[in-house]
């Protein structure tokens, strides 16, 4: 190829960063342009060096997030006697549902000497209640009905103290709670309707009495379970109180060891107005009533003792009813219970 002339005739020589295709160059294959455009001795490593692509497992998660390597060659293993399980696994075998439960203290807060002193002193009054009963019973059973009403009063009374000294004390807890449940159940649920039956046998036909006690007993643990479950109120019983109900059968049978032929309708009617709802004073409350009031039942007990008193239970019965719909009246709805 020719160089072209310059303007005086002189050859020119290109310079090298600017030099032009030769024909024969041009005739050639152009280079590649791309992602591969330095040509195609990196095309070709690229080729080399691409690794042919491997089925993806779905369980190995994306394909992106592991390199394929080769798997280690592990050694055959060797048969050997299983070895004891070490503390720490036994530990937490047992840290399982097949572990036993764990016992929860009785007593809530401190666990000192003097707290548990006192918290067994509140529980003796409680579980002295429920020997009671169980006395009760036995007495009745060999004809001492005087002696088991007695034994009754002094349920009533073990009853009427266990609550206030654990509050005294400041050991009430939810386990003293349903141990005096479970004991006024006992006391006055079966000890009361069984002293009442056998009061009754003498003048009342078994076939009478019998299913009025068994109300007595029944209607007992209905006002018992409701009493757990209901809010408390500091101004009326939802109901006549198990202890009210077996402290008016002890003192009718202290007062007439001989009953009526309607003494049965005495049992039934306490049965019934336990599971009423009608709102009842609390024994505190009629403390408070003036003094002259205190004086007709002494009075009248010292006239006819046996007057006076279903007198006095009658009038208390009918308050609740009354004062329910006294509440209905002027406060447009009546009490909860």
């Amino acid at each position: 190829m020719a160089l072209p002339l310059d303007h005086e005739g002189g050859r020119v020589r290109p310079a090298p960063w600017r030099r032009h295709r030769t024909d024969e160059r041009a005739t050639k294959r152009p280079r590649t342009q791309g992602r591969f455009a330095r040509g195609h001795r990196s095309r070709a490593l690229a080729r080399r060096i691409r690794v042919k692509r491997r089925r993806h497992d779905p369980d190995e998660g994306p394909p992106w997030a592991t390199t394929p390597t080769a798997a280690p060659i592990s050694p055959a293993p060797i048969a050997t006697q299983p070895s004891p399980p070490a503390a720490a696994d036994i530990d937490f075998a047992l840290a399982d549902d097949e572990a036993p439960p764990t016992p929860i203290p009785l007593l809530p807060g401190r666990q000192t000497l003097r707290r548990r002193l006192y918290f067994a002193l509140a529980n003796l009054c409680t579980v002295i209640s429920i020997g009671l009963g169980v006395s009760a019973i036995l007495l009745a059973s060999q004809g001492h009905i005087t002696w088991a009403a007695t034994v009754l009063l002094g349920c009533v009374i073990m009853d009427g103290i266990d609550g206030p000294l654990a509050r005294r004390l400041g050991v009430a807890s939810p386990f003293g709670a349903q141990m005096d449940s479970l004991a006024d159940m006992c006391s006055f649920g079966v000890a009361a309707p069984v002293v009442a039956l056998l009061w009754l046998h003498g003048d009342t036909p078994v076939w009478v009495a019998a299913p009025a006690c068994a109300l007595l007993a029944a209607c007992a643990a209905i006002r018992l379970a409701r009493f757990n479950i209901s809010p408390k109120d500091g101004r009326y019983f939802s109901g006549v109180p198990t202890t009210l109900a077996a402290m008016v059968l002890a003192l009718a049978i202290l007062i007439s060891p001989n009953p009526q032929p309607a003494a049965f309708l005495m049992v039934a009617g306490l049965a019934l107005f336990m599971v009423s709802g009608f709102p009842y004073a609390k024994v505190g409350h009629l403390a408070r009533l003036p003094v002259y009031l205190w004086s007709l039942p002494i009075v009248g007990f010292w006239l006819d003792a046996e007057l006076t008193f279903t007198v006095i239970i009658c009038v208390y019965l009918a308050s609740g009813p009354l004062l329910w719909l006294h509440h209905r009246r002027h406060q447009g709805s009546p009490l909860s219970i």
